[in-house]
């Protein structure tokens, strides 16, 4: 079973000032997986607590940890810069990735600044803000990641197969 936390980064929703729509974005996209969430949280754009809250996250072996907002140009977009501060070895292709397909659909993709990486058992990556794009971005990733689980927990003998196809032969 693969366990998620949703960490949003919104001073407004925070504060109880918008809805957070991306986290429950998460939380539907991880349900249909059959993921487990066992975190979610709504923190302000404040590097400290969003290090924090990644870190809190990351010691308690949480397979997957999920940003969302904070990693465009405004002013108070913290959210790679804290990814970057305790994250052990970056994941550069998980946000390359995101970025290249949502290029096919809205330019303002190059705005991303979203950041993956891994922090002990843990992978952390940064989602936009939008529940469109949160979605999407999900979407294009969501293959790779059960794989990556693996890898990190030492679960996979040999990346050219699959164990289903080594138990086969």
């Amino acid at each position: 079973m693969i366990t998620i936390a949703i960490v949003t980064v919104s001073d407004r929703s925070s504060r109880g000032e918008r809805d957070d729509l991306s986290g429950p974005e998460i939380r539907e996209w991880a349900g249909a997986l059959g993921y487990q969430v066992v975190s979610q949280t709504i923190i302000p754009d404040e590097p400290e607590s969003i290090k924090a809250r990644l870190i809190e996250l990351s010691d308690a072996d949480c397979d997957l940890i999920f940003t969302s907002g904070g990693t465009g140009f405004a002013p108070r977009d913290f959210t790679p810069e804290a990814t970057r501060a305790v994250i052990e070895r970056e994941a550069p292709g998980i946000a390359e990735a995101m970025r290249a397909k949502s290029l096919a659909i809205t330019p303002h993709a190059m705005l991303s600044r979203a950041v993956s990486g891994i922090r002990k058992q843990s992978i952390i990556i940064n989602l936009p803000g939008s529940p469109k794009a949160v979605r999407e971005n999900l979407e294009f990733i969501e293959k790779a990641l059960p794989h990556a689980v693996k890898l990190l927990k030492g679960k996979v003998a040999d990346c050219a197969e699959e164990p289903e196809v080594r138990a086969q032969n």
